[in-house]
């Protein structure tokens, strides 16, 4: 009798955890291991963040808050969401949860039944057809391609959605592609939901604040407000604050979805962090300066990337405007031998080849439903982006 359930059966362990473990294990073993695997970024959360958490902490903000989190934080969000879209939420159309993903995991687990449709544009994160598929939904993959920018187009959505089509997940910006759906990209889109009353909109903008070249990322109930009793709007601290360990995410949606939302979250984490909540409230509320200095920092570490992965035998990159990665081709990699007589047939060879013989911690595009490439991260110091774009250039360079 096996001990796991056979939900469990259905869906695959995180990629890109398995990489940051194999690298931590070779790192363990002596290894110079250039890590530009992980989705985090290097910075510090901002000093007046760790003071307000501090100050929660002194002034005994330590006890359980309502589930869907503390009412400062909630108008805080509010405020965000207004802010930065134009969108009205009142307090009890906010939740607050651990973590951007819990966000994702309640509003599926609370709608989703048995066989219902998931749209899901690739490449794509690797958790969105994982948690469709533990909801006992069907993700319906939408293959989008480097020459569109990695963008969905108004045609594919239309002949992706059916009868039995239950939402839409869209990450702008996108992990892993960097891709960024401004207003005129993404309006196209919201022309084809207008016509399909019964499709749910789940926007994933937790990278929104790391965007570049000029570009702002729309979001969906901002452009288009007669979707807004139809659209979950998410968010989080992690990105764009350097907050990943503070666990906190936030979304905005109908009330009768929040408080199912709310009903799920009861009965399994409850509350985020008070401490991690207050804090929160001052990346949203507070000083926004070390937020622009960490997008112009990225984006001149983009830059630099781009110049020396640029011209390297077998890679194609196109430029990023968002988020935190390039995500090169490796098509003309394929089919041959590493320098150390490793044979290249996938995108997970080249991978593991590359992490064995030069010390280079990538993510396989496959991970994210897209063969024949990788992702780098670029939220790493610069002295490591160098090192480790001048490892792949010479591992590519051997490749015979």
């Amino acid at each position: 009798m096996s001990l796991t359930a056979q939900r469990l059966d259905r869906i695959k362990a995180s990629a890109t955890s398995a990489v940051r473990a194999a690298a931590a294990q070779l790192a363990s073993e002596g290894r110079d291991i250039m890590r530009v695997s992980v989705g985090e970024p290097d910075f510090d959360t901002p000093e007046n963040i760790r003071r307000a958490a501090i100050a929660a902490i002194q002034a005994g903000q330590t006890r359980y808050t309502e589930v869907s989190g503390t009412l400062a934080l909630r108008r805080a969000a509010a405020r965000y969401f207004h802010r930065q879209h134009g969108i009205t939420y009142d307090p009890d159309e906010i939740i607050v949860s651990t973590g951007g993903k819990q966000v994702i995991f309640n509003a599926l687990l609370a709608t989703v039944d048995p066989g219902d449709e998931v749209i899901i544009p690739t490449p794509c994160w690797v958790s969105y057809p994982e948690i469709t598929t533990l909801a006992e939904g069907r993700p319906v993959l939408v293959p989008t391609v480097r020459e569109q920018n990695f963008r969905m187009s108004g045609a594919q959505l239309e002949a992706a959605i059916t009868s039995k089509t239950k939402w839409l997940i869209l990450n702008n910006p996108s992990n892993p592609t960097g891709a960024v759906y401004d207003e005129a990209s993404l309006r196209p889109l919201t022309d084809v939901l207008l016509r399909h009353p019964n499709v749910w909109i789940l926007t994933d903008d937790i990278y929104e604040q790391l965007t570049y070249d000029g570009v702002k990322a729309a979001s969906v109930a901002g452009i288009e407000p007669k979707l807004r009793e139809r659209t979950v709007t998410m968010n989080g601290c992690s990105k764009g604050w350097a907050m990943t360990g503070w666990r906190i995410g936030f979304a905005g949606a109908p009330s009768p979805l929040i408080r199912a939302m709310d009903k799920l979250q009861g009965q399994s984490t409850t509350n985020a962090s008070s401490v991690s909540q207050a804090a929160a409230v001052e990346a949203l509320e507070g000083p926004q300066d070390h937020v622009e200095v960490m997008r112009c920092t990225y984006q001149r570490r983009r830059d630099m990337v781009l110049d020396v992965l640029d011209g390297v035998p077998g890679l194609v990159c196109s430029r990023p405007q968002g988020a935190f990665y390039v995500f090169p081709s490796i098509e003309g990699c394929l089919g041959k031998q590493s320098p150390n007589g490793r044979t290249i047939a996938t995108d997970e060879d080249f991978v593991t080849a590359i992490l064995l013989e030069e010390g280079v911690a990538l993510v396989p595009g496959s991970a994210f439903l897209c063969p024949g490439t990788f992702r780098l991260s670029y939220a790493a110091a610069d002295d490591i982006l160098r090192e480790a774009c001048a490892r792949i250039r010479r591992f590519c360079e051997g490749l015979r």
